[in-house]
Order: structure tokens, then sequence, then C-alpha cells
């Protein structure tokens, strides 16, 4: 049998099954299109759901894909073993209502067989328990002995996840020999040893779950296949592990010659090379299809993997940043499935140096928090970290428990594990109860679900804002109905419609529909499965019926507004590109007729001349008059002409390309000025940043910028008139007003501190001594932390050596303050848990560092008590 590589294995399954009649679709994005039920895409058929369930038709009844997949559910295991791992392909080949059983048992046996090659010796096929269908095509039309075909309950061989689409699986497993098994003389096919490995998993979708365990026959049953790649290519290149396949074996043998390790020589060491091998495909691939790392859904997966990988590179005694390095590789190894990646490089590299960089201050911020939490232990005399205390390093500063656990135990301390997964327990329960009810697909069930999957719209508004169409479906709020009449709100779909629904960042169109009895006032146009625009908005008058031909006319101001905004918005993302770098990548927008807004990627704040040449330059192309073009064309033939796309957008065969003179060029659906020049004026009136790498820019165009700088000069001169000036002569003046205020600022900070040590008066005769370290503690009326802090400075040089503690109570807060001095520190003194231990008594928290810290508290009246304890406090701690 020949060791066919990764790449080989794919494309031999994709043309296999296309020659088998199948529409071979690219892989969907990672990042899950209206289903909420998924944080990312686990399996094959999850972004075909639509088409099992007939809310949407298929573009073929028979499909084959090999999709990216990502599971964390086991992450934690992830390196300690061989078998686990968070990103995998999974090939698959799916028949909506077209072939069953006969076909998907026949291909698969031929795939594995004659195209791969595998032994059909060493093949043994599963079945479910009560499903004598696939038991008897595997017997008596693929010709399988019965004693090898395997029956399993429903544990292993029914596919079915809670209510939905299910039915019973026929498994294929391959038996790789006696050196991967357990000597046991009962080991056979359902052992738990890595002897008989599952590569193919047909599963027949023929039934319906009511969820309460009923079932019913499907009218059109599917055929839903999945099989891992990287695990075929374990079987067929005969190796340990999917670690040791050529592509990922690759990647490995690059984090070894980072760490200057041998795989193989040192156990913990393999742990290591093994996270980073799987986390960095996976961090490549999120990126790849625009997730950014955050403390939130996916962003945090994308974050946590990265961090680990990270850490466990400082594990492995790597230094330096490495993870872009290894990315490299596996974009080499992936990109001939996976173009995007290619495409996409520059920027996944950028964003895993900058987290990796984010996450080096991290954790050394990290590890100075944990050396304040180990000194309060100290001075507790405690050997236990407070599992809230580890998960606020964890959740806070991205810091992992066990490597918390690590540094403690090298100095005698424990966590409370029990406590940390405690909060890690609440945290889970917090988010459950925050996910949104869905049904089946993960969408919001609406009145919408319940529309003819067939029913279609076809949009005609690229050339016309009017025109006429026969209602096919009408909709109120809650059921679908046959007319609408004055006064009800709901929706009106139609045959064809020059209405744009909000997609691609542009807002939807607003405008009537009118018959000779009825006007309905559009209020928004939106975009459903399967085509269909839905018209949302209110009978004003009259009444329209299901079937009647009505007027459609676009409210054409805001259509001409929305065009100049969403055509400024492809000019910006240009100039963008041009000022900062071609790292700059689109993720988000929101086109309406008043705005634009631009999120795109970049790590930094935009500085005032960036901003303005970026501005600048889109108003150059705007004056230069530049013919907007559009033209339909294939994909590959828009790449080509250098056509910017978004990430993790699924697009057809055929594409709108956007152009504009040779300055942008793009793929989009939207809606555009027919020359640059009727956008007038643009004008960036913000810039901001909205998650990590991610950065916002608001801006407005045409009449829009005229209006903002009409009230602009209206706040000018109401800003003038308030300070008595005219505006030439405003900047003298506020410069005049600040040194005033400077002035006055300095004289009653001076005043005040005079005032404070005037009503402390002299208190250096109530200095304590404690084990031979001086101790000043004074209570002082109605001062500041500002005054405070002030007084103890003075305070301290007067005392030499020792330890100050200053309260003081105005308006009815408490403020505590406490200074250390070094030769205090050496004997044991620390102003944090000094202060800590105070702010307790007089109701109130706080802390800082062993030289200087500060306190709030709410009950003024336990000053005295406070000052009192000092003395035993402070006795406590030293030496």
């Amino acid at each position: 049998m020949k060791k066919y590589g990764v790449n080989e294995l794919r494309k031999m399954y994709l043309d296999f099954f296309a020659s088998k009649g199948h529409l071979v679709m690219n892989s969907f994005s990672l990042v899950p299109q209206n289903d909420k039920s998924l944080l990312l895409i686990n399996a094959g058929m999850a972004p075909l759901k639509p088409y099992f369930t007939g809310a949407e038709i298929p573009p073929c009844t028979r499909v084959a894909t090999c999709q990216k997949c990502i599971r964390t559910g086991d992450i934690e295991n992830v390196g300690k073993t061989a078998r686990h791992g968070t990103f995998f392909e999974m090939l698959g080949n799916f028949s909506f209502g077209d072939y069953f059983k006969h076909e998907a048992i026949a291909w698969s046996w031929e795939f594995l067989t004659q195209v791969v090659g595998l032994d059909p010796e060493r093949l043994y096929p599963s079945v479910y328990l009560e499903d004598d269908e696939a038991f008897d095509i595997w017997n008596k039309e693929v010709g399988i002995p019965a004693e090898r075909i395997f029956r399993f309950g429903k544990e292993d061989n029914f596919w079915e996840h809670g209510a939905g689409p299910c039915g019973p699986c026929s498994e294929i497993y391959y038996d790789r020999g006696e050196k991967y098994g357990c000597g046991e003389p009962g080991c056979t096919v359902g052992c738990e040893c890595d002897r008989y490995i599952e590569v193919w998993n047909n599963v027949f979708t023929q039934f319906e779950n009511d969820g309460n365990g009923n079932y019913e026959t499907l009218k059109n049953k599917n055929i839903d296949t999945g099989m891992g790649l990287e695990r075929l290519a374990v079987v067929v290149q005969d190796v340990d592990s999917i670690f040791d396949v050529d592509t990922i074996e690759a990647l490995r043998n690059k984090v070894c010659e980072a760490a200057g390790k041998v795989y193989h020589e040192d156990l913990n060491a393999d742990v290591s090379i093994r996270l980073i091998t799987d986390h960095i495909r996976s961090a490549t691939f999120l990126i790849s299809d625009g997730v950014m790392p955050t403390n939130e859904g996916r962003g945090y997966v994308l974050r946590r993997l990265i961090r680990r990988a990270a850490r466990h590179g400082r594990l492995l005694g790597i230094e330096g940043k490495f993870l872009a390095n290894l990315s490299e590789t596996v974009i080499a190894g992936s990109k001939d499935g996976y173009p995007e990646l290619e495409e996409k490089k520059e920027f996944i590299l950028r964003v895993l140096t900058n987290e990796e960089n984010q996450f080096n201050k991290t954790i050394d911020q990290g590890l100075k928090i944990l050396a304040d939490l180990e000194e309060a232990m100290k001075a507790e005399g405690k050997t236990t970290l407070a599992g809230s205390d580890a998960f606020k390093l964890y959740d806070t500063y991205g810091f992992p428990m066990d490597l918390t656990k690590e540094i403690l135990e090298e100095k005698g301390y424990v966590i409370d594990e029990d406590g940390f997964k405690a909060e890690m327990e609440a945290q889970r329960v917090r988010a459950r109860e925050a996910r949104e009810v869905t049904n089946y697909m993960g969408a919001d069930a609406t009145v919408y679900d319940q529309i003819d999957a067939a029913v279609t719209t076809e949009f005609v508004g690229y050339t016309t804002l009017e025109g006429t169409s026969d209602v096919t479906v009408l909709t109120t709020e809650s059921e679908i109905v046959e007319s609408l009449v004055e006064g009800q709100k709901g929706t009106i779909f139609v045959n064809a419609t020059p209405f744009y629904a909000t997609m691609g960042g542009q807002e939807g169109d607003k405008g009537v529909i009118t018959t000779a009895n009825g006007e309905f006032r559009v209020d928004d146009t939106i975009k459903l499965r399967g085509g269909k625009y839905g018209h949302v908005g209110e009978m004003v008058s009259g009444m329209i019926a299901t079937g009647e031909t009505v007027t459609l006319k676009v409210n054409a101001e805001g259509r001409a507004d929305t065009c100049k905004n969403h055509s400024a918005t492809h000019l910006l993302q240009k100039a963008l590109k041009t000022v900062l770098g071609s790292h700059v990548e689109q993720k988000g927008s929101l086109v309406t007729p008043n705005r634009l807004r631009f999120d795109f990627a970049h790590f930094q704040a935009m500085t005032a001349e960036e901003l303005q040449k970026a501005e600048d330059m889109v108003n150059a192309e705007i004056r230069a008059a530049l013919t907007v073009k559009t033209e339909l064309m294939g994909i590959e033939e828009a790449k080509k002409t250098g056509a910017m796309a978004l990430f993790g957008e699924k697009y057809g065969d055929e594409v709108r390309v956007v152009s504009m003179g040779d300055f942008s060029v793009e793929l989009c659906g939207g809606t555009h000025v027919g020359n640059t020049s009727e956008i007038t004026l643009f004008k960036i009136v913000s810039e901001a940043g909205v998650a990590a790498g991610v950065r916002r820019i608001e801006a407005l165009t045409g009449q829009g910028v005229i209006d903002f700088y009409k009230k602009e000069e209206e706040q000018l001169l109401e800003a003038a008139k308030a300070l008595k000036a005219s505006p030439a002569d405003m900047l003298a003046k506020i410069a005049a007003l600040q040194a005033e205020v400077k002035a006055l600022h300095s004289e009653n900070e001076s005043l005040k501190s005079k005032l404070a040590s005037n009503s402390l008066g002299d208190v250096m005769d109530q200095v304590k001594e404690i084990k031979g370290v001086k101790l000043l503690a004074a209570a002082v009326p109605e001062v500041d932390m500002n005054g405070l802090r002030d007084l103890g400075d003075q305070l301290k040089e007067k005392l030499g050596e020792g330890v100050v503690v200053l309260a003081s109570a105005k308006d009815g807060k408490v403020s505590l303050v406490a200074m250390v001095t070094d030769a205090a520190m050496k004997a044991g003194a620390h102003a944090g848990n000094l202060i800590k231990a105070t702010a307790q008594i007089v109701g109130g928290g706080g802390g800082g560092r062993p030289n200087m810290a500060q306190a709030g508290g709410k009950k003024p009246e336990m000053i005295p008590e406070a000052i009192a304890k000092l003395p035993e406090i402070l006795e406590g701690m030293l030496k």
C-alpha cells in the first residue's frame, strides 16, 4: 500500500466523490453562519444543517467537502496523550434525499479498498444493533462475512443531538496490527486500545426525534458521512499517531528545532511539543477565518490556544517569540487545500506576534501579583492560596492555573483547587444562562421558519429603484396570513424587488409598497435563508393580499446617501492599507444613509497624522472623479484582479467585483455611486479601539460633512461667547485662563499642606517603638488622600527609619495611608499588609506595595480603634 500524504488523501477523496456525481464545495469558515448553538464548526455536517432540515435548498442533492473543524472539549488532555487534538479536517460526503444506505456503504468500501488500497481483510464494519438493512448490505452486497460485522448499541452506533434529524450509524474499523494493541486475549473491534481504529462513519439520517424519544421516519432520508483526514493518514502511513503524519510531523519537527529538543526523549517535553504543534494549527486556521484574540466567546478560545502554546514554549526553554515562525510551517503544509492561509499570511503572523507580546507582558504582571499574594499568605501564616485568587490570575491576567500551582509548590504553598473549580463552574453557569434559546439550527425561532423553502426573491435594485411584482407571502409578527390591513405590522415577500436587504454591513432600504387599495411603509428590508427578501414595516392604509401585484418604490434620497457612504468605505479601506500596511483587514462595517462605520484589524491607535493622511487620500480620489465599475466574474478570475475579499465570507462561483479606477478593487454585493465625485466630501469623525487588535473609524460623506462643520461652527461661536472673546482670540484667552488656574491650584495645594500640618500638630512624641522599629500612627481631621500622602512623606522624613500610618475622615469617608522605610521592610514590615488589616477595621479595603499603600473605608467612627490596634498588627509582622 502506498503511503499517501495528507494533501494527496484530501484530493483523492474529493475527486472520488466528484466522480460519483457530488458537488465538491470548499470548506466553510470555522465561524458558524446564522447558528448560535455552536461557538465554532466542530463537524463536517454542521454548516450543512439548513440543507438537512429543508430550511434551504442545497445547490446539489449530492455534496462532498473537506471541512476544517475545531473541538476544545478535552483541551486539557491535548499534549498529555498523542490521541487528543483541537484541530482536524473532516472528510464528508452528503446526500440530501438522494442516495441512501446501498450507495453510501458501497462507495465507502470502494474508496478505502480500491482507491486508497487498504487491505480488505483488515477492515471491519459495525452497524446499529437493530439495523438489519445495513447488516445485510455489508454481508450480502459487499460480501463481508457475518462474524466480521459488529453490532453495537445506541451509545456507539446511533447519532442524535436532542430534537431534530437522527439515525443509525455504520462505522468502518481498521486493524493496525498487534504492535498497536494491548495484548489482551479479548482484544477486538471496540477495544479501547489503539489497534482497531475507526476510520469511517456513515450516518443514515432517517428519523426525526421530537425531543421526547419519539421517532418518525423522515420523508427525505439523508446521508451524513464523517472521516477524519488525519486519522486516515495515520492508518495509510502506518504511524503511531496524528503527530507523526507527514504535514503534522513537519510542524512537530519545527517545534523541536526551536526548542533544541528531540521528540520521544523526555516525557514532559513531549507533552509541550505536542501541545504547541496542535494549538498553532488551530490558531492559524482561526485567525485565517477572521477570529481575533479576546476575552469572550470564540475569541477567548483563540486567546487560550495561543497563550497555552506560548507558555509551553517557555517550559521548553524557547527564547523570544516563536509562534509566527511555526505558523509559516502550518501555512506551507496546508495551503494546497486552504489557499486563504497564504492570502492572509501576513495578517495571521501579525496577530500571533501581537498576542504573544501581550501574553509576555501579562505573564510578567501575573508573576508580580502572585508575589504579592505570597507575601500576604506569609504575613497571615497561611500555606493555601484561595481558589478565588487563583481564578482571578487565570481569568483577568490569562495566567494558567497549572503555572500558578507549579510556582507555589516550589515555595511550599498549594492552591485551593476545589475553590478554583467552583469559580470556573460559576462562570460556566453564567455563560449558560446568558445563551439565547435557539432552534435545531441554532437560530432564534421566528415566524419566517414557517415559510416554504422554495420561496425566493430576485433582487433587481442595482439598476432601478422602482418596480412591480406579485406578493408571494405575507406575515404578521407571529403568523403567516393572507392579507395585511391598516395598522398591522408585518412583512411582505414578493417575486422580485428593487429593495436592497441588510447584508455586508449595508443597511436595508426603506420606502413604500402600494396597490390601488393599500399602502405599506417599509421600515427595513431583511434577507432570510434561501434568498428570501422580507420587507418589514406597517400598513399605513387599506389592505394588501397574497397574490396581488404591488408597486415597490425605494426611498431614493436614502439609497443615494447609502451609496455614497458604501463607496467611501471602499476608498477608506484602500487608504488604510496604504497608510498603515497590508495587514489591515476589514473586521466589520455599517453603512447607513447618515454615516459609515468601518472596523479593521490594527494593533494600536492611529496617530493624528495617519488619520489625516487616510482622510486626505480618500478626498483626493473623490476629486479624481473615478468611474465606479461593477463586473460579474468567477471567483478565481476575481482573485487574479487583486480584489479584496472579506474574512470568513462564503462566496459563490460567480461574484460581483466593484472597482474604482485603479485605486480600489473589492468583492462586494452592495450598492454604489456611479462615480466617486458623487460622494462630494469625506470626513473622519472618530477612531477608537473596539476589541483586541480591532480599531473602528466613524466617518461622514456629502451633506453629512457640511452639517458636521455647521454644528462645529455653532459650538465654536458658543464657546467664544462663554469666554467673552472672538473666535480668533480664543486660544490666547484660554492660555491666560490656564495660567491663572495653575497659579491658583499651586497656592491652594500649599495652603492645604499647611492646614494639614497645623491640624496634626507636633506628633513626634506619639512615636512608639515595636521590636526595635519606630511606628508613628495618627489621625488627621478633614484631609483628602493627596494631602495624607504629602503629610506622610514629611513625617517619614522626620522619622528617619520606621513606619508611618495616617488616617483621616472627610465627607463621611475614611482615607488611610501607610509608608514603610527600607530598614523597616527588612525587619518584616509591609505597607500593603498593614493597610489591608487596618482597612478592615474601618469598613473598607485596599493594599499596595511593601513600601507604600493606601485604602478607603466607610466607618469614620472606627478610626481611633484602628490607630490603637496598629502596634499589635505591626508586631505580628516583625521578625
